[in-house]
């Protein structure tokens, strides 16, 4: 298997098999996001108790790059705390950007790497780590 293949199969995993896809019913921190070139939109909803990310869920609607890229995010920074978790969402914009980025801790990040060769899918799998900097920041 290709490590393209490996990573469309990532990619349409976490698309058809959402992680923390949902809400909160209590009083979280909510950030609703849109890309208008595509219809892409997210609603990320942030836990955040003694600056760390205790829990993170979304809902939205859009292509596989997005809805994938916002389940892996959600995953991601479980746990994390609020510096670390702009680290990651730094590192994921380096990646998208072309540059070196590791996600030893969580690699299915990785399997959007190949996002960054098609420049209009850029704002699709950034969505979601959008929504994570200007919630927390």
């Amino acid at each position: 298997m290709q490590l393209d293949d490996l990573y469309r199969r990532v990619i349409m995993d976490h698309y058809k098999n959402p992680r923390n896809r949902g809400t909160f019913s209590d009083d979280a921190l909510t950030v609703n996001l849109n890309n208008p070139t595509c219809g892409d939109r997210i609603s990320l909803q942030l836990i955040v108790e003694d600056n760390i990310v205790k829990d993170a869920r979304y809902t939205g609607e859009g292509c596989s790059i997005s809805m994938s890229s916002a389940s892996m995010m959600t995953d991601a920074v479980k746990g994390k705390t609020v510096s670390e978790a702009l680290d990651l969402a730094d590192r994921f914009s380096t990646m998208m950007k072309g540059g070196d980025a590791e996600f030893n801790e969580y690699e299915d990040i990785e399997a959007l790497s190949g996002v960054n060769k098609f420049p209009a899918r850029i704002k699709c799998a950034t969505l979601a780590w959008n929504a994570l900097k200007k919630g927390i920041e």
